[in-house]
Protein backbone atom coordinates (compact mmCIF):
# COMPACT_ATOMS: atom_id res chain seq x y z
CA UNK A 1 0.00 0.00 0.00
CA UNK A 2 1.55 3.61 -0.94
CA UNK A 3 -0.03 6.43 1.03
CA UNK A 4 0.74 9.98 -0.04
CA UNK A 5 2.82 11.80 2.72
CA UNK A 6 3.87 14.82 0.91
CA UNK A 7 3.46 18.16 2.08
CA UNK A 8 0.09 19.28 0.69
CA UNK A 9 -1.25 15.92 1.22
CA UNK A 10 -0.50 16.56 4.78
CA UNK A 11 -2.02 19.92 4.64
CA UNK A 12 -5.19 18.24 3.32
CA UNK A 13 -5.15 16.94 5.93
CA UNK A 14 -3.95 19.01 8.31
CA UNK A 15 -5.69 22.77 7.27
CA UNK A 16 -9.26 21.20 7.65
CA UNK A 17 -8.43 19.83 10.90
CA UNK A 18 -6.36 22.75 12.30
CA UNK A 19 -9.85 24.91 11.32
CA UNK A 20 -12.20 21.81 12.75
CA UNK A 21 -10.06 21.70 15.83
CA UNK A 22 -10.11 25.87 16.96
CA UNK A 23 -13.76 25.38 17.20
CA UNK A 24 -13.92 24.46 20.83
CA UNK A 25 -11.40 26.96 21.91
CA UNK A 26 -12.80 29.37 19.89
CA UNK A 27 -16.48 28.66 21.49
CA UNK A 28 -14.27 29.50 24.93
CA UNK A 29 -12.52 32.39 23.45
CA UNK A 30 -15.84 34.61 22.14
CA UNK A 31 -17.30 34.04 25.53
CA UNK A 32 -14.58 35.45 27.03
CA UNK A 33 -13.88 38.65 24.70
CA UNK A 34 -17.64 39.15 24.72
CA UNK A 35 -18.03 38.57 28.44
CA UNK A 36 -15.15 40.63 29.19
CA UNK A 37 -16.24 43.83 27.67
CA UNK A 38 -19.70 43.86 29.43
CA UNK A 39 -20.03 47.52 31.45
CA UNK A 40 -21.27 45.29 34.78
CA UNK A 41 -18.45 43.04 36.33
CA UNK A 42 -16.35 42.37 33.62
CA UNK A 43 -13.58 41.21 35.69
CA UNK A 44 -15.48 38.66 37.79
CA UNK A 45 -17.67 37.56 34.84
CA UNK A 46 -14.27 36.72 32.83
CA UNK A 47 -12.65 35.19 35.77
CA UNK A 48 -15.98 32.95 35.76
CA UNK A 49 -15.94 31.56 32.51
CA UNK A 50 -12.02 30.84 32.72
CA UNK A 51 -12.80 28.80 35.80
CA UNK A 52 -15.39 26.77 34.00
CA UNK A 53 -13.73 26.97 30.78
CA UNK A 54 -10.77 24.89 32.48
CA UNK A 55 -13.73 22.55 34.09
CA UNK A 56 -15.60 21.55 31.08
CA UNK A 57 -12.00 21.22 29.26
CA UNK A 58 -11.20 18.46 31.49
CA UNK A 59 -14.84 16.78 31.23
CA UNK A 60 -14.35 17.16 27.35
CA UNK A 61 -10.80 15.96 27.47
CA UNK A 62 -11.50 13.09 29.57
CA UNK A 63 -14.40 11.64 27.63
CA UNK A 64 -13.42 13.20 24.21
CA UNK A 65 -10.40 10.89 24.29
CA UNK A 66 -13.27 8.49 21.90
CA UNK A 67 -12.02 10.95 19.18
CA UNK A 68 -8.40 9.60 19.54
CA UNK A 69 -9.74 5.57 20.26
CA UNK A 70 -12.09 5.70 17.65
CA UNK A 71 -9.31 6.78 14.81
CA UNK A 72 -6.43 5.05 15.69
CA UNK A 73 -8.77 1.95 15.08
CA UNK A 74 -10.62 3.19 12.24
CA UNK A 75 -7.13 3.98 10.63
CA UNK A 76 -5.42 0.53 11.29
CA UNK A 77 -7.98 -0.75 9.83
CA UNK A 78 -8.02 1.29 6.69
CA UNK A 79 -4.35 0.72 6.03
CA UNK A 80 -5.32 -3.39 5.99
CA UNK A 81 -8.08 -2.84 3.84
CA UNK A 82 -10.77 -4.28 6.29
CA UNK A 83 -13.05 -1.33 6.98
CA UNK A 84 -16.13 -3.96 7.03
CA UNK A 85 -14.73 -5.51 10.31
CA UNK A 86 -15.23 -2.67 12.71
CA UNK A 87 -18.22 -0.53 11.06
CA UNK A 88 -20.74 -1.00 14.32
CA UNK A 89 -17.96 -0.19 16.50
CA UNK A 90 -18.01 3.91 16.16
CA UNK A 91 -21.80 3.64 16.96
CA UNK A 92 -21.51 0.90 20.03
CA UNK A 93 -18.70 3.71 20.92
CA UNK A 94 -20.84 7.00 20.45
CA UNK A 95 -23.52 4.57 22.78
CA UNK A 96 -21.15 4.64 25.65
CA UNK A 97 -19.10 7.77 25.84
CA UNK A 98 -23.21 9.76 25.55
CA UNK A 99 -24.39 7.81 28.37
CA UNK A 100 -21.44 8.94 30.55
CA UNK A 101 -21.64 12.08 29.75
CA UNK A 102 -25.35 12.38 30.84
CA UNK A 103 -23.98 10.86 34.31
CA UNK A 104 -21.82 13.27 34.37
CA UNK A 105 -24.16 15.88 34.34
CA UNK A 106 -26.66 14.64 36.71
CA UNK A 107 -23.72 13.96 39.13
CA UNK A 108 -21.87 17.76 39.08
CA UNK A 109 -25.39 19.73 38.34
CA UNK A 110 -25.69 19.88 41.94
CA UNK A 111 -22.92 20.04 43.06
CA UNK A 112 -21.39 22.97 41.32
CA UNK A 113 -20.97 25.39 43.93
CA UNK A 114 -18.88 23.10 45.83
CA UNK A 115 -17.24 22.20 42.66
CA UNK A 116 -16.13 25.78 41.49
CA UNK A 117 -15.35 26.61 45.70
CA UNK A 118 -12.05 23.75 44.90
CA UNK A 119 -11.29 26.73 42.35
CA UNK A 120 -11.20 28.94 44.74
CA UNK A 121 -14.06 30.87 43.58
CA UNK A 122 -15.87 32.96 46.03
CA UNK A 123 -18.88 35.55 46.12
CA UNK A 124 -19.58 37.16 43.31
CA UNK A 125 -17.22 34.87 40.66
CA UNK A 126 -18.42 31.69 42.36
CA UNK A 127 -22.15 33.18 41.75
CA UNK A 128 -21.19 33.44 38.26
CA UNK A 129 -19.46 30.59 37.71
CA UNK A 130 -22.33 28.22 39.23
CA UNK A 131 -24.32 30.13 36.71
CA UNK A 132 -22.47 29.72 32.93
CA UNK A 133 -22.21 26.19 34.06
CA UNK A 134 -25.15 25.08 34.96
CA UNK A 135 -26.42 26.38 31.26
CA UNK A 136 -22.72 25.50 29.40
CA UNK A 137 -22.81 21.77 30.47
CA UNK A 138 -26.04 20.57 29.41
CA UNK A 139 -24.49 21.00 25.81
CA UNK A 140 -21.89 18.20 27.05
CA UNK A 141 -23.51 15.15 25.69
CA UNK A 142 -23.73 17.09 22.10
CA UNK A 143 -19.96 18.10 22.29
CA UNK A 144 -18.80 14.61 22.78
CA UNK A 145 -21.48 13.36 20.03
CA UNK A 146 -19.42 15.56 17.76
CA UNK A 147 -16.02 14.45 18.75
CA UNK A 148 -16.70 10.98 18.27
CA UNK A 149 -17.60 11.69 14.65
CA UNK A 150 -15.05 13.67 14.43
CA UNK A 151 -12.71 10.74 15.07
CA UNK A 152 -14.75 8.32 12.66
CA UNK A 153 -13.85 11.08 9.95
CA UNK A 154 -10.15 10.62 10.95
CA UNK A 155 -9.85 7.41 10.73
CA UNK A 156 -11.36 7.32 7.35
CA UNK A 157 -8.65 9.44 6.24
CA UNK A 158 -11.18 12.61 5.64
CA UNK A 159 -11.28 16.19 8.02
CA UNK A 160 -12.94 18.32 5.17
CA UNK A 161 -16.53 17.25 6.83
CA UNK A 162 -15.11 18.21 10.46
CA UNK A 163 -14.47 21.28 9.42
CA UNK A 164 -16.83 22.61 7.65
CA UNK A 165 -19.10 21.23 10.74
CA UNK A 166 -16.68 23.33 13.16
CA UNK A 167 -16.80 26.66 10.71
CA UNK A 168 -20.82 26.54 10.89
CA UNK A 169 -20.83 26.02 15.05
CA UNK A 170 -17.95 28.37 15.81
CA UNK A 171 -19.79 31.45 13.57
CA UNK A 172 -22.95 30.60 15.15
CA UNK A 173 -21.77 30.67 18.62
CA UNK A 174 -19.92 34.30 17.81
CA UNK A 175 -22.93 36.26 16.21
CA UNK A 176 -25.44 34.18 19.32
CA UNK A 177 -22.92 35.23 22.09
CA UNK A 178 -23.33 38.86 20.85
CA UNK A 179 -27.01 38.83 20.59
CA UNK A 180 -27.74 37.49 24.09
CA UNK A 181 -25.28 38.46 25.94
CA UNK A 182 -25.91 42.32 24.99
CA UNK A 183 -29.65 41.64 23.88
CA UNK A 184 -31.69 43.14 21.30
CA UNK A 185 -33.40 46.21 21.82
CA UNK A 186 -37.37 45.14 21.74
CA UNK A 187 -36.54 41.30 21.08
CA UNK A 188 -34.30 39.78 23.49
CA UNK A 189 -33.01 40.93 27.30
CA UNK A 190 -29.62 40.97 27.89
CA UNK A 191 -28.26 37.98 29.18
CA UNK A 192 -24.91 38.85 30.66
CA UNK A 193 -22.48 35.55 31.83
CA UNK A 194 -25.88 33.74 31.22
CA UNK A 195 -25.95 34.48 27.19
CA UNK A 196 -22.84 33.50 27.09
CA UNK A 197 -24.04 30.06 28.11
CA UNK A 198 -26.81 29.51 26.18
CA UNK A 199 -25.47 30.56 22.76
CA UNK A 200 -22.49 28.03 23.22
CA UNK A 201 -25.05 25.13 24.28
CA UNK A 202 -27.27 25.91 20.92
CA UNK A 203 -23.99 26.23 18.82
CA UNK A 204 -23.17 22.77 20.06
CA UNK A 205 -26.82 21.14 19.53
CA UNK A 206 -25.92 22.40 16.07
CA UNK A 207 -23.17 20.83 14.90
CA UNK A 208 -24.64 17.62 16.57
CA UNK A 209 -27.13 17.54 14.21
CA UNK A 210 -24.67 18.85 11.35
CA UNK A 211 -22.30 15.82 12.30
CA UNK A 212 -25.28 13.31 12.27
CA UNK A 213 -26.08 14.50 8.86
CA UNK A 214 -22.75 14.03 7.37
CA UNK A 215 -21.64 10.74 8.79
CA UNK A 216 -24.74 9.03 7.60
CA UNK A 217 -25.17 10.90 4.02
CA UNK A 218 -21.56 11.00 2.66
CA UNK A 219 -20.65 7.30 4.42
CA UNK A 220 -21.80 3.83 5.16
CA UNK A 221 -20.89 4.21 9.36
CA UNK A 222 -24.17 3.45 10.78
CA UNK A 223 -25.51 5.25 13.80
CA UNK A 224 -27.69 3.43 15.58
CA UNK A 225 -25.88 0.67 17.76
CA UNK A 226 -26.47 -2.83 17.39
CA UNK A 227 -25.26 -5.54 19.67
CA UNK A 228 -23.25 -8.17 20.23
CA UNK A 229 -20.30 -5.84 20.91
CA UNK A 230 -17.66 -5.76 18.14
CA UNK A 231 -14.55 -7.52 19.12
CA UNK A 232 -12.35 -4.53 18.91
CA UNK A 233 -14.93 -2.95 21.68
CA UNK A 234 -12.14 -4.56 24.50
CA UNK A 235 -9.12 -2.56 22.75
CA UNK A 236 -11.44 0.50 22.14
CA UNK A 237 -12.14 0.34 26.26
CA UNK A 238 -8.81 -0.15 27.30
CA UNK A 239 -7.45 2.98 25.19
CA UNK A 240 -9.97 4.66 26.67
CA UNK A 241 -8.76 3.84 30.28
CA UNK A 242 -5.45 4.58 29.72
CA UNK A 243 -6.33 8.01 27.80
CA UNK A 244 -8.63 8.29 31.19
CA UNK A 245 -5.77 8.21 33.01
CA UNK A 246 -3.67 10.38 31.41
CA UNK A 247 -6.48 13.17 30.94
CA UNK A 248 -7.11 12.93 34.71
CA UNK A 249 -3.27 14.08 35.36
CA UNK A 250 -3.71 16.40 32.49
CA UNK A 251 -6.16 18.29 34.39
CA UNK A 252 -4.27 17.99 37.68
CA UNK A 253 -1.70 20.04 35.79
CA UNK A 254 -4.98 22.78 34.84
CA UNK A 255 -6.29 22.15 38.10
CA UNK A 256 -3.29 23.44 39.95
CA UNK A 257 -2.78 26.11 37.53
CA UNK A 258 -6.46 27.39 37.67
CA UNK A 259 -6.16 27.30 41.38
CA UNK A 260 -3.12 28.78 42.22
CA UNK A 261 -4.19 31.79 39.38
CA UNK A 262 -7.70 32.12 41.25
CA UNK A 263 -6.03 32.06 44.93
CA UNK A 264 -3.99 35.58 43.91
CA UNK A 265 -6.72 37.43 43.27
CA UNK A 266 -9.29 38.46 40.18
CA UNK A 267 -7.06 39.99 38.19
CA UNK A 268 -4.86 37.04 38.14
CA UNK A 269 -7.25 34.55 37.54
CA UNK A 270 -8.72 36.81 34.58
CA UNK A 271 -4.91 37.53 33.21
CA UNK A 272 -4.45 33.56 33.69
CA UNK A 273 -7.79 33.06 31.88
CA UNK A 274 -6.92 35.18 28.76
CA UNK A 275 -3.34 33.36 28.78
CA UNK A 276 -4.47 29.62 28.79
CA UNK A 277 -7.17 30.18 26.41
CA UNK A 278 -4.42 31.86 24.21
CA UNK A 279 -2.21 28.78 24.71
CA UNK A 280 -5.41 26.46 24.06
CA UNK A 281 -5.99 28.04 20.83
CA UNK A 282 -2.35 27.61 19.93
CA UNK A 283 -2.04 24.49 20.60
CA UNK A 284 -5.65 23.60 18.68
CA UNK A 285 -3.66 25.11 15.71
CA UNK A 286 -0.87 22.69 16.09
CA UNK A 287 -3.21 20.18 16.28
CA UNK A 288 -3.94 20.09 12.61
CA UNK A 289 -0.36 18.38 12.32
CA UNK A 290 -0.83 16.03 15.45
CA UNK A 291 -3.67 15.13 13.60
CA UNK A 292 -2.67 14.53 10.31
CA UNK A 293 0.20 12.47 12.19
CA UNK A 294 -2.85 10.64 13.90
CA UNK A 295 -4.22 9.86 10.73
CA UNK A 296 -1.70 8.57 8.84
CA UNK A 297 0.55 7.03 11.80
CA UNK A 298 -2.51 4.50 12.17
CA UNK A 299 -2.82 4.01 8.15
CA UNK A 300 1.12 3.50 7.93
CA UNK A 301 1.02 1.17 11.25
CA UNK A 302 -1.71 -0.86 10.07
CA UNK A 303 -0.14 -1.21 6.62
CA UNK A 304 3.41 -2.42 8.16
CA UNK A 305 4.79 1.08 6.03
CA UNK A 306 7.08 1.44 8.78
CA UNK A 307 9.94 3.41 6.56
CA UNK A 308 7.60 5.63 5.19
CA UNK A 309 5.85 6.43 9.10
CA UNK A 310 9.99 7.36 10.12
CA UNK A 311 9.56 9.47 7.04
CA UNK A 312 6.62 11.07 7.83
CA UNK A 313 7.52 12.05 11.48
CA UNK A 314 10.57 13.60 10.11
CA UNK A 315 8.26 16.13 7.99
CA UNK A 316 6.13 16.37 10.96
CA UNK A 317 8.95 17.66 13.15
CA UNK A 318 10.26 20.51 10.63
CA UNK A 319 6.52 21.51 9.54
CA UNK A 320 5.51 21.75 13.44
CA UNK A 321 8.18 23.78 13.62
CA UNK A 322 7.65 26.44 11.11
CA UNK A 323 3.59 26.43 12.67
CA UNK A 324 4.92 27.10 16.31
CA UNK A 325 7.87 29.90 15.02
CA UNK A 326 5.00 31.69 13.39
CA UNK A 327 2.34 31.05 16.02
CA UNK A 328 5.02 32.94 18.59
CA UNK A 329 6.24 35.64 15.91
CA UNK A 330 2.56 36.42 15.27
CA UNK A 331 2.05 36.64 19.52
CA UNK A 332 4.47 38.81 19.44
CA UNK A 333 3.75 41.12 16.56
CA UNK A 334 0.33 41.80 17.70
CA UNK A 335 1.08 41.69 21.84
CA UNK A 336 -0.82 44.64 23.18
CA UNK A 337 -3.63 44.45 20.65
CA UNK A 338 -4.50 40.76 21.26
CA UNK A 339 -5.20 41.17 25.28
CA UNK A 340 -7.02 44.50 24.53
CA UNK A 341 -9.03 42.42 22.76
CA UNK A 342 -10.50 40.54 26.30
CA UNK A 343 -10.76 43.55 28.26
CA UNK A 344 -10.34 46.77 29.09
CA UNK A 345 -9.14 46.50 32.77
CA UNK A 346 -5.73 47.70 33.26
CA UNK A 347 -4.61 45.73 36.19
CA UNK A 348 -5.55 42.84 34.29
CA UNK A 349 -3.88 43.67 31.20
CA UNK A 350 -0.57 44.28 32.96
CA UNK A 351 -0.39 40.95 34.62
CA UNK A 352 -1.71 39.29 31.26
CA UNK A 353 1.27 41.32 29.73
CA UNK A 354 3.91 39.83 32.05
CA UNK A 355 3.35 36.51 31.41
CA UNK A 356 2.42 35.52 27.58
CA UNK A 357 5.80 36.49 26.40
CA UNK A 358 6.29 32.91 28.33
CA UNK A 359 3.19 31.60 26.13
CA UNK A 360 4.79 32.56 23.05
CA UNK A 361 8.37 31.54 23.62
CA UNK A 362 6.32 28.05 24.47
CA UNK A 363 4.89 27.46 20.98
CA UNK A 364 8.10 25.49 18.94
CA UNK A 365 8.26 22.96 22.25
CA UNK A 366 4.06 22.60 22.18
CA UNK A 367 4.61 21.48 18.03
CA UNK A 368 6.49 19.04 18.74
CA UNK A 369 4.60 17.53 22.22
CA UNK A 370 1.43 17.72 20.17
CA UNK A 371 2.44 16.26 17.11
CA UNK A 372 4.25 13.29 18.90
CA UNK A 373 1.34 13.24 20.86
CA UNK A 374 -0.64 12.57 17.88
CA UNK A 375 1.64 9.78 16.47
CA UNK A 376 1.01 7.92 19.14
CA UNK A 377 -2.28 7.82 19.85
CA UNK A 378 -2.45 7.04 15.74
CA UNK A 379 -0.63 4.22 16.56
CA UNK A 380 -2.80 2.97 18.91
CA UNK A 381 0.46 3.53 22.11
CA UNK A 382 -2.27 4.66 25.04
CA UNK A 383 -0.40 3.16 27.98
CA UNK A 384 3.19 4.83 26.80
CA UNK A 385 1.03 8.06 26.34
CA UNK A 386 -0.46 8.02 29.69
CA UNK A 387 2.82 7.12 31.82
CA UNK A 388 4.30 9.45 30.07
CA UNK A 389 2.09 12.43 31.23
CA UNK A 390 1.68 10.87 34.68
CA UNK A 391 6.07 11.79 34.90
CA UNK A 392 5.62 14.93 33.55
CA UNK A 393 2.38 15.90 35.58
CA UNK A 394 3.62 14.41 39.16
CA UNK A 395 7.29 14.50 39.11
CA UNK A 396 8.03 17.58 36.85
CA UNK A 397 4.90 20.13 36.84
CA UNK A 398 3.09 19.71 40.71
CA UNK A 399 6.76 20.16 42.25
CA UNK A 400 7.99 22.97 40.56
CA UNK A 401 4.50 24.98 40.57
CA UNK A 402 4.68 24.74 44.45
CA UNK A 403 8.46 25.87 44.13
CA UNK A 404 7.73 28.74 42.52
CA UNK A 405 4.59 29.70 44.45
CA UNK A 406 6.11 29.44 47.64
CA UNK A 407 8.76 31.79 45.95
CA UNK A 408 5.98 34.32 45.32
CA UNK A 409 6.35 33.90 41.46
CA UNK A 410 2.38 33.79 41.01
CA UNK A 411 1.40 33.60 37.07
CA UNK A 412 5.52 33.61 35.77
CA UNK A 413 5.73 30.26 38.09
CA UNK A 414 2.72 28.61 36.67
CA UNK A 415 3.57 29.80 32.83
CA UNK A 416 7.14 28.39 33.71
CA UNK A 417 6.00 25.09 35.10
CA UNK A 418 3.88 24.83 32.14
CA UNK A 419 6.74 25.27 29.86
CA UNK A 420 8.99 22.32 31.40
CA UNK A 421 5.56 20.36 32.08
CA UNK A 422 5.55 20.82 28.06
CA UNK A 423 9.17 19.56 27.36
CA UNK A 424 8.83 16.96 29.64
CA UNK A 425 5.80 15.49 27.67
CA UNK A 426 7.58 15.36 24.15
CA UNK A 427 11.12 14.59 24.97
CA UNK A 428 10.51 10.79 25.84
CA UNK A 429 7.78 10.69 23.27
CA UNK A 430 10.41 11.44 20.49
CA UNK A 431 13.13 9.04 22.29
CA UNK A 432 10.79 6.16 21.83
CA UNK A 433 9.38 6.52 18.52
CA UNK A 434 12.91 6.37 16.91
CA UNK A 435 14.09 3.61 19.08
CA UNK A 436 11.15 1.94 18.28
CA UNK A 437 10.59 2.56 14.32
CA UNK A 438 14.41 3.05 13.28
CA UNK A 439 15.22 -0.25 13.81
CA UNK A 440 11.59 -1.44 11.95
CA UNK A 441 12.36 0.87 8.60
CA UNK A 442 16.11 -0.94 8.47
CA UNK A 443 14.53 -4.61 8.12
CA UNK A 444 14.22 -5.58 4.67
Amino acid sequence: MQTNISLKHINKLAIPALIAGVSEPILSLTDAAIVGNVPQNATESLAAVGIVTTFISMLIWVLGQTRSAISSIVSQYVGANKVEQIKNLPAQAIFIITSLSILIILSTYPLAPQIFKLYNATNLILDYTVAYYKIRVLGFPFTLFTIAVFGVFRGLQNTYYPMVIAIIGAFSNIILDVVFVYGVSGYIPPMHIEGAAYASVIAQILMAGLSAYFILKKTDIPLRPTFPFNPEIKRFIFMILNLFIRTIALNVTLYFASAKATSYGAQYIAAYTIAINLWFLGAFIVDGYASAGNILSGKLFGAKAYDTLLNLSNKLIKYGLVVGIILGLTGALFYYPIGRIFTKEPEVLEAFYQVFWIVLAMQPLCTLAFIFDGIFKGLGKMKYLRNVLLFSTFIVFVPIVFWLDALNYKLHGIFIALTFWIIARGVPLIIKFRKTFIPLAQKP
